[in-house]
């Protein structure tokens, strides 16, 4: 797989799961102000937060990837 096939792959897909942490951060937050029981918005807002920091190592990766591509992959131009 490319650099490039890489980074389009991760970076989407961090950013979806970031999305979906910060969301479910919300979630955990709502629970807690509802009064739930201290065990079930605690273990929400634990998934919560793997959940965000999972996305923010897939997008790293995306933005790694896309490094490499423009280092690697991306034609240099002729120089004198």
């Amino acid at each position: 797989m490319t650099h490039k096939a890489k980074w389009l792959l991760f970076a989407p897909a961090g950013l979806a799961v970031i999305g979906a942490g910060a969301s479910m951060v919300h979630w955990a937050g709502s629970l807690k102000d509802q009064q739930a029981p201290t065990s079930k918005w605690l273990a929400a807002g634990t998934a919560a937060l793997v959940v965000f920091n999972a996305g923010i190592s897939l997008f790293g990766r995306g933005v790694v990837e896309k490094v490499l591509h423009e280092v690697r992959e991306k034609p240099q131009p002729h120089q004198n």
